[in-house]
């Protein structure tokens, strides 16, 4: 399978919040590789995955407390 791009706002906007998601993403197998843009005004939480789906995504995130919707 190729790997998709899947774009969220988020309330991911610190530093600090970067770290208390970052084990509950990296714990998924098939996250080839994410990342938070905390200067943008969304907050706007790219992810690189050649196997989980965006809600899956939308799912691991708001496990770890945070507000998120696909973009």
């Amino acid at each position: 399978m190729e790997t998709q791009k899947f774009q969220f706002k988020t309330n991911i906007n610190c530093g600090g919040c970067v770290t208390k998601v970052t084990p509950h993403l990296d714990k998924v197998e098939g996250i080839a590789s994410w990342e938070v843009d905390t200067t943008n005004k969304d907050k706007v939480l790219t992810v690189s995955s050649d196997s989980v789906s965006a809600d899956k995504v939308v799912e691991i995130v708001k496990e770890a407390g945070f507000n998120i919707e696909q973009i």
